[in-house]
């Protein structure tokens, strides 16, 4: 694999992602972020780019947010998709509820991106131990950092997102699928 190619729900998820992939993936692996006005949008456009992408040993990955859904029916909607287009090797991975779930998750990257003070100390609060379960996470945000916006915010929390020190499960799963496509990458080399 010379090419990770990550289709997305929208833009906001593309800035978080251009800061934490490159720590994850080897130098020497081309990575293309494209996303898509939201879950129709992107739903619509995977059997497009899976079929009609030319690089050869391109890698896809599928990030969307779990929304209201059933997460685990959403992802065998989005697989099924996938493997219909002949990318049945395609690691489609679910943010619960929504990307905000992953900042809730590290509220001292919260607290430097928009240099806050004592939000960090919330985050052994009962509902920022699991953010995943926060239906209402953009808000909740919000709340606690009222200047924040979707993309802008993105753009300024990521940089400071903690690998391995986020509470949101999905996040980490999200990180351990990256992990597994290049330790495999590395494997085949």
């Amino acid at each position: 694999m010379r090419e990770l190619v990550f289709l997305l729900e929208e833009r906001s998820m593309q800035e978080v992602l251009r800061m934490v992939v490159p720590t994850l993936v080897p130098k020497h692996i081309t990575c293309r972020f494209i996303p898509h006005e939201g879950k129709k949008d992107l739903e619509k456009s995977i059997p497009r780019k899976l079929r009609g992408w030319k690089t050869p040993g391109a890698q896809f990955v599928v990030v969307r947010d779990k929304n209201a859904g059933n997460c685990k029916a959403v992802k065998r909607k989005l697989v099924k998709l996938c493997t219909h287009s002949h990318r049945p090797n395609t690691l489609v991975r679910i943010v619960c509820h929504h990307l905000e779930s992953w900042f809730l998750g590290d509220l001292a990257a919260v607290e430097k991106a928009f240099t806050l003070s004592g939000v960090a100390k919330r985050q052994e609060q009962k509902e920022y131990c699991d953010p995943d379960k926060l239906a209402n996470a953009e808000q909740e945000l919000r709340r606690l950092a009222p200047r924040y916006q979707k993309v802008g915010g993105s753009r300024l929390i990521a940089p400071h997102l903690r690998i391995d020190a986020d509470k949101s499960h999905s996040f980490n799963v999200f990180v351990s699928g990256i992990r597994r496509v290049v330790q495999g990458v590395r494997e085949k080399s």
